[in-house]
């Protein structure tokens, strides 16, 4: 009797202990398309599947990340065709930068020169936005300008900044900028030799190699470092050029001269100077720089204030702070004659 007794009490022990779990064989989680060691990383998966799930019905459930607007998506186009249409000409100088005057150098006007290298880069440019852009306008330094049906003007400076080239000198860039009715829309500067890409879309803000930039905070004109160009093509205007030049010489901190006025604006946009002025430049030397300078927080004017800059070639781009003195100074120096 005692002991029927011990042998109940011995299985009612076995049956109250937690059953020890056997790990599965690797025939048995083969067949459950199991792999041995990743059932936690599967766990973890779906738990994170099920997060964007729910993640996808809370937005559209509360409204939340609609789908890019057709505008924004063309705009974003235009911008991402500048970029590549810019690289595809700065690959053509890089061919041929530092190696000497193995190409052909020809003067189309006094002081005004332009090479092969010049053409390649134009011509690698045309065929990318022409291919994806047939019916847009292009007005390229080195074309004929080519009229279009779809509203929408293409500015192409295929080298920047030719006589530096020429002479070994590393300040130059390709200007790509595209325009609509409204006006400049989207565009890019590159500098190939820095590998320095500067864009900007309208009301998107502007960028160096996809890094926001914005112009210098300088609040004096005794502060700012200036840039300007020497003008060679209105010899006629040399005295009211010399006179701004006097002016800045005795306000500002200092003036450079580049050669490329894309880069100058460029370089306005991302603070290195606080303002430029130059006369008489071509829409396509100013149409990609304007715009990245007043989408990073600058003013660009004609000489009078006005905005047609485009039209005149002559323009003052500087921060909000600079750009009324200096527009001072070259309104007193032309005298109205812009």
């Amino acid at each position: 009797m005692a002991r029927r007794r011990i042998d109940r009490q011995a299985a009612a022990r076995r049956k109250s202990r937690p059953r020890k779990s056997r790990p599965l064989s690797g025939r048995r989680t083969a067949d459950r398309g199991i792999v041995p060691g990743r059932v936690v990383a599967l766990t973890d998966a779906r738990r994170r599947a099920a997060t964007r799930r729910r993640s996808r019905e809370n937005t559209s459930t509360t409204g939340a990340a609609p789908p890019a607007a057709p505008e924004t998506l063309a705009i974003d186009f235009h911008l991402a065709t500048c970029v590549a249409a810019a690289r595809a000409g700065g690959r053509v100088l890089m061919d041929y930068w530092g190696k000497g005057r193995s190409y052909s150098v020809q003067e189309k006007g006094r002081r005004d020169y332009v090479t092969v290298v010049d053409r390649e880069s134009e011509q690698a440019i045309l065929r990318l936005v022409s291919e994806r852009f047939p019916d847009h306008a292009i007005h390229a330094e080195e074309s004929a300008p080519r009229e279009g049906s779809a509203g929408y003007r293409w500015y192409v400076d295929p080298l920047d900044g030719t006589t530096n080239f020429i002479h070994g000198y590393p300040l130059f860039s390709v200007s790509i900028g595209v325009a609509d009715a409204q006006g400049m829309r989207a565009g890019a500067v590159y500098d190939p030799v820095r590998n320095e890409m500067f864009t900007a879309a309208r009301g998107q803000g502007a960028f160096m190699n996809g890094t926001p930039i914005r112009v210098s905070g300088a609040t004096k004109l005794e502060q700012a470092l200036l840039v300007t160009g020497i003008p060679f093509r209105s010899i006629d205007r040399m005295e009211e050029f010399l006179q701004s030049l006097r002016g800045f010489m005795k306000g500002a901190s200092g003036i450079r001269r580049d050669g490329s006025a894309a880069l100058d604006l460029a370089y306005v946009a991302c603070g290195r100077y606080e303002g430029f002025w130059e006369m008489a430049l071509s829409s396509w030397d100013v149409a990609a720089g304007s715009l990245i300078v007043q989408e990073a927080g600058g003013v660009v004017t004609d000489f009078l204030g006005r905005g047609s800059f485009m039209d005149s070639g002559d323009i003052v781009a500087a921060n909000p702070a600079i750009h009324p003195a200096m527009a001072r100074i070259v309104r007193d120096a032309f005298s109205g004659r812009s």
